[in-house]
């Protein structure tokens, strides 16, 4: 029988409530109840239960706040003291690493350039390294970690090779002695944004990560699909031209290929307009060049095309750009949405959002947290 730590039997009803705050974070009561259905005696006296166990700890009312007549709703949230979570993004190009406790605060973070293509070796040495670093630069002690969660780009099976994840996942779990999950790096930022970003408070949402390619990921029901094929919401992979190139994918005419941010730069190089990476399309944008604007906006306009589709099919209450292009705003999210609004049933009594990503540039890590927070056991 699993126990609290001051001995008490525990119960079904800490189990639920426990798994909710590890999901979601800090919460009152009354959010906690209609989260998990529970009645209100039944709930408060688990809640009581737990917290002089030591298993939760009360979050102080912010009285700074207004909230009308009567006291302001404290919060309830795991120990911190429970463990920590590391969440890894083994993106293109740079690595980016948060740690985060129990409680969802993040208590260390680093970064670090990768080279383009590495292997399983290079990739293992430069998480374990990022570890060493973050716990060292944050005074965070590693004792009590439960899990890591790498972030890796590309299509199982066709950019990643089932080996390559293989060999990542053992050579950081044997540096570590946790265990460790690997996935999409765009489906964990989807999750992310839908656990603490610009799709908090819906359950079903499609995420597009707009940057030197184009991912995305659906979340639906509060849960990340991955697919069969671990594949789900690979957007930047759908046909948008079957006469035009073939794509690394074995595709023909992928998005990626002609709205990505690398086929951006190319298009504008071939109107003589030179720019050297993504932040200098970005500033050229906001600096109203008239080619950078017929580029960006020819791309934002086949996106939203694209969109549609997942509209028409997935019925999603808001759609979360991300990535450095998201940067540009109502720029860009204004010609995706007149396109999603154009072709996605467009006499049908719904409306969908389409907003900028709020988490930035840790959204992918932040999101592998999150799988470990969903779908691992809780270490309480």
């Amino acid at each position: 029988m699993t126990t609290t730590p001051n001995g008490r039997p525990r119960t079904a009803h800490d189990d639920l409530v426990l798994a909710e705050l590890r999901r979601s974070g800090a919460l009152s009561r009354a959010e906690l109840g209609r989260r998990t259905g529970l009645p209100k005696t039944t709930l408060f006296g688990t809640v009581a239960g737990l917290l002089e166990s030591g298993v939760l700890v009360e979050q102080c009312a912010d009285l700074s706040v207004d909230r009308g007549r009567g006291r302001p709703a404290g919060k309830v949230m795991l120990n911190p003291s429970a463990g920590l979570y590391a969440g890894i993004d083994a993106a293109r190009g740079r690595m980016r690493l948060v740690i985060v406790n129990a409680s969802h605060e993040v208590v260390g973070s680093a970064t670090r350039a990768l080279p383009a293509a590495p292997d399983a070796a290079v990739v293992g040495r430069a998480a374990t390294d990022l570890m060493r670093q973050a716990a060292e630069e944050g005074s965070v002690g590693l004792s009590t970690l439960l899990g890591i969660a790498i972030g890796l780009p590309g299509i199982l099976g066709v950019e990643l090779a089932e080996g390559h994840v293989e060999e990542v996942r053992r050579l950081v779990g044997e540096e570590f002695g946790v265990p460790v999950f690997t996935g999409n790096n765009s489906r964990a930022a989807a999750l992310a944004e839908a656990t603490w970003g610009a799709g908090r408070n819906v359950e079903d949402l499609v995420y597009v990560r707009w940057s030197g390619g184009i991912g995305g990921g659906f979340v639906i029901g509060g849960r990340a699909v991955a697919g069969a094929h671990q594949g789900a919401g690979e957007i930047g992979h759908v046909s948008v031209d079957r006469n035009g190139p073939v794509c690394h994918c074995g595709g023909r005419g992928c998005l990626e290929l002609v709205a990505g941010g690398e086929a951006l730069l190319e298009q504008c190089a071939k109107r003589d307009l030179v720019l050297d990476d993504l932040d200098a399309l970005v500033d050229a944008m906001r600096n109203l060049s008239p080619t950078a604007h017929r580029v960006v906006s020819a791309a934002a306009r086949q996106i939203g095309a694209v969109l549609g589709g997942s509209v028409a099919q997935l019925d999603p209450a808001r759609i979360v750009v991300g990535g450095e292009l998201a940067q540009l705003g109502s720029l860009v999210l204004d010609p995706i949405r007149q396109e999603i609004t154009r072709l996605a049933l467009p006499l049908a009594a719904r409306q969908v959002e389409v907003v900028q990503a709020d988490l930035g540039v840790n959204a992918a890590a932040l999101g592998a947290v999150a799988w470990l927070l969903r779908e691992e056991p809780c270490p309480a």
